[in-house]
């Protein structure tokens, strides 16, 4: 079983501080996932739709990426969706390693958190990025809220691939 750390203070009434400590919380769990896993179990499916837990790792570094940098910030990117192979699957190559993408995960993290301290909560995400006209575009906030659900659930996703893997449970 893997001890999780305590979640964010109970007493915390700060809305958006608590979104943040959330998302860190879950950063971090994701690690949890991948602690003490050998990289032949990470690269394994043991599910029928065949995707494995270095592939989710990599699609949760550019949901991330997508969220942050080209949907919020607008930064222009050729193809968004990196990790897809030819089918629409996640993809990891052979010479990324899941040490390289554990520690491309923190610098992904690192940087989400240089957009929050630079950034009020309630600023619109940039033009481009796969948005649209200003109405159409969401704040910082949503932004957030939505990259936590997508933490939240594939955490999840992790939680059931690990425990089928090594019987490994816990947050």
């Amino acid at each position: 079983m893997i001890e999780p750390p305590a979640e964010p203070a109970m007493t915390n009434a700060d809305p958006f501080g608590l979104l943040v400590e959330y998302l860190d919380f879950y950063h971090e769990a994701v690690l949890r996932k991948f602690d003490g896993m050998p990289e032949t179990e990470a690269r394994r499916s043991r599910l029928p739709s065949g995707w494995s837990p270095i592939e989710l790792l990599k699609h949760l570094i550019h949901m991330e990426w997508r969220w942050t940098e080209w949907r919020f910030l607008g930064t222009p990117a050729e193809n968004p969706w990196p990790e897809n192979g030819p089918d629409g699957n996640w993809q990891v190559p052979a010479e990324e390693s899941l040490d390289s993408l554990l520690a491309e995960l923190r610098t992904r993290w690192a940087r989400t958190r240089e957009i929050i301290a630079a950034t009020p909560p309630e600023e619109i995400a940039a033009s481009g990025g796969g948005f649209g006209p200003e109405d159409q575009r969401p704040t910082l906030v949503w932004t957030l809220f939505h990259m936590l659900q997508e933490y939240v659930r594939h955490v999840g996703h992790l939680d059931i691939a690990r425990e089928l893997s090594d019987e490994t449970i816990g947050e």
